[in-house]
């Protein structure tokens, strides 16, 4: 058992690892991610992926895009933990609906966007003042009226 043991930890610590080199990166990752040059080899190979990904996707963007990108991303830094927490969770549920459902809240969030301040700040107000209970009959009612808006078509 020990041989056996010895010959796959071998195996484990032989194997490749697929971690970026930093000199792998584009000039324009290298800019993005300055900051982790230094941890750069400690980051875990999955974690060094994403962020070259996104480091790529960044330098794709334009400056409007930018501005607006790092205004989002310093609004998610000032969150809590918790708030973050909350948040994360809530991304997770949406992506495992099904697509056509993501596509359908998109379009609610849309619809919901294109309203008025004031309308939007009262649905809001009128939401919040629902118990526990209500929200939920109130759900209730809109998936009810989902469905036979769909058996309709």
């Amino acid at each position: 058992m020990n041989r056996l043991t010895a010959l796959f930890c071998l195996i484990l610590l032989a194997a490749p690892s697929y971690a970026l080199e930093w000199s792998e990166l584009t000039d324009a990752q290298q800019r993005t991610l300055a900051r982790y040059e230094e941890q750069w080899r400690e980051i875990p190979a999955a974690k060094q992926e994403r962020l070259a990904v996104g480091a790529e996707r960044y330098a794709a963007l334009d400056p409007e895009q930018r501005r607006a990108l790092q205004g989002r991303f310093q609004r998610w830094q000032r969150l809590s933990p918790e708030r973050r927490e909350q948040l994360m969770a809530r991304w997770q549920e949406f992506r495992s609906l099904p697509p056509e459902e993501q596509q359908a809240l998109r379009e609610k969030m849309r619809r919901f966007r294109a309203m008025s301040p004031e309308r939007r700040q009262r649905l809001r107000e009128r939401f919040r003042r629902l118990s526990p209970e209500e929200r939920q009959r109130a759900m209730q009612r809109y998936r009810e009226r989902k469905r036979l808006r769909r058996n309709q078509q």
